[in-house]
């Protein structure tokens, strides 16, 4: 039987479904959680809300990147810990909610300056 990617499902043991489903709920969660980084950065821009447009544009910016950042995140973590998983070692620590608090700490400065001095 062949599944992709074979780099996860050559590994180790079929572990039980629940935990497999789980780590995919996940994964499907931080594809939610793109689409609404993509929405806002989108929105902000072109809703040309009366704030200062160069500190609007780093904000909106900052929430498109990072949407599009995610799903790579995501992905690279699903991998690793299914393979976590598929080899019974602890589960790996994900880099997505310090990255994801970053940025919108970034853009929530951007878009206070940007009210300020509008």
């Amino acid at each position: 039987m062949h599944r992709f990617p074979a780099s996860v499902y050559s590994r180790g043991q079929e572990p039980d479904a629940r935990f497999t489903l789980a780590n995919e709920r996940t994964f499907l969660a931080w594809i939610r959680t793109a689409l609404a980084f993509l929405a806002a950065g989108v929105a902000l821009e072109l809703l040309g809300l009366d704030l200062h447009a160069g500190l609007r544009l780093a904000a909106s910016l900052i929430l498109v990147v990072v949407g599009m950042l995610i799903p790579v995140l995501a992905w690279i973590g699903w991998m690793r810990t299914e393979r976590a998983l598929r080899e019974d070692r602890p589960l790996p620590a994900s880099p997505l909610g310090a990255t994801l608090g970053v940025a919108v700490t970034i853009a929530g400065v951007f878009l206070v300056f940007a009210i300020v001095l509008r």
